[in-house]
Parts: C-alpha cells; structure tokens; sequence
C-alpha cells in the first residue's frame, strides 16, 4: 500500500463518519441537555439563597466569639514598645561607627584601586619607554617591568571589589528587586522594610558562612598563588570580610531605618 492509497482510504473513513454523524438526530439531545443544566442551575440557585442565611449567621457568631477570646489576649499584651526597642532616630553613637565604617571602606578601596592603577602605569612604562631608552643608549637593562605587577593588581582588585559591597550598601547604589513593595499597605510599610532588611542580612550571613568555608579549604591545603608563592587565604578572607560588611549594615538599617540611604531613585 503507497501513501497515495492510505490518503484516500483515510478520507473516505472520515467522509463516512461525518455523513453518519450528520444523520443523527441531535435535537432531542440537546434539549435533554438544556433541561439538565436549566434544572441544576435552579437548584443551585435555591439551595445557596437557603444557605446564604444560615452562612451570615455562622460568620457574625465566629465573629463575636473571636472578639470574646481577643480581647482578654489583647488586654494583656504590651501596649507599646519596649524600652529596649530602637526607635526612629538612631543614637549618635550608631550615627558616627556607620559613617566611620563607611569611610574605612572607601579607604581601602579608593587605596586598592590606585594601587591598580599606580602599578600598572609603572610597568607599561618601564617595558614600553625605559626599556627602550636604556638599550638605545647601549645599556642592557633586562626586564624593566614591574615582577607580578599584572598578578599584584588581581589580588588588589580581589580586595577592593568585595570592600564595594558594603560601599554599594551604604550608599544605596545596589540592585534592590522592589516589584512586591506595592502589594503591602501602606501602614505596614515600615514593618514591611525592616522584616526586609533583616531577612537580607541573614541570607548575607548565610553567604559570609560559605565565603569562611572557602578560605578554611585554602588555608587548611596551603593553596599559593603562582610565582610569587604566597598564601592566598588572606587575599580570599576579603570575600567573607565584604558579605558581613553588608550583613551590618542591614542589621543596622533594621534597628535604626533612619540609617538606611535612599533608593537610587530619589537620591537625586
């Protein structure tokens, strides 16, 4: 059998079957079917206008009872805050570690980064210009780049980058995902941001247990770095270091919101 002849033996069937389906009579079917659903709806519809009462009145007494066992609850919780609770203005003490935190950061990186810069300039200069110079005036001077220069900058970047976590926290300039602020209202708002906040910071803890793990595996096999065989767990311990900066800071901003920086958008 080609295909040519199962074509046309399957449209035949199916011509067949649609002929068949044609000279049924549907008509008593659908009036069956009509009369099925005009019934249930009619019955649905007296048993909820039934129901609906009796449902008004279970909701009234539910009500009524929660309010009994609520209120003796309510009457005995605490009022107010406690002392201990930080309030809407941070102490000044708080004021002054955060700004000297932030400071100390920017140091280091500000420190890093133009070690970066200071070192690589020295080295083009010393194979592109100094090189050149002393062996045009008949010296031979050797490498006159700068040893691990390029392998120096990495490990000062390591450093400065995971600084600019707790930077980029302090100053608000980090991706904050904020589609789910809208739903909560607005009375809850400040409940709202600082559950957010110290929610953050544990997950920024849990970040910082793996960063120590990290550097605990590189310590304990005595990893080095190349050429210049030094222990590279004191460079990786900048990792950890950078995620509890950010873990502070928004345990920080969970007791004292006021502390928090502004979004990006209404800084300016």
């Amino acid at each position: 059998m080609d295909w040519t002849s199962l074509q046309q033996r399957l449209l035949h069937w199916w011509q067949q079957s649609v002929s068949w389906l044609q000279r049924i009579d549907w008509g008593p079917w659908q009036q069956r079917l009509r009369q099925g659903f005009r019934a249930a709806g009619n019955n649905f519809q007296q048993s909820w206008s039934l129901l609906q009462p009796k449902l008004r009145q279970g909701l009234q007494r539910s009500e009524r009872l929660l309010q009994r066992v609520w209120e003796p609850i309510r009457q005995r919780l605490p009022q107010g805050l406690p002392a201990w609770w930080p309030g809407p203005e941070p102490p000044l003490a708080a004021r002054r570690i955060v700004d000297a935190w932030h400071s100390g950061e920017c140091w280091v990186a500000v420190v890093c980064f133009g070690f970066i810069a200071g070192i690589l300039i020295l080295d083009v200069l010393g194979r592109e210009f100094l090189g050149p110079f002393l062996r045009l005036i008949g010296l031979e001077p050797g490498a006159t780049g700068i040893f691990t220069s390029q392998k120096l900058s990495i490990f000062a970047l390591v450093i400065g980058s995971f600084a600019g976590i707790g930077i980029a926290t302090a100053t608000g300039a980090h991706i904050v995902p904020g589609f789910a602020s809208g739903w909560v209202p607005p009375e809850w708002k400040p409940i709202y941001d600082r559950a957010a906040d110290l929610l953050t910071g544990l997950f920024l803890l849990g970040v910082t247990w793996f960063g120590l793990k990290f550097v605990g595996s590189s310590f304990k096999t005595d990893l080095r770095a190349p050429v210049l065989d030094w222990p590279v767990w004191p460079i990786q311990l900048a990792i950890p270091l950078g995620f509890l900066s950010a873990a502070g800071r928004y345990f920080v901003y969970a007791a004292w919101p006021a502390l928090k920086p502004a979004p990006p958008e209404f800084q300016e």
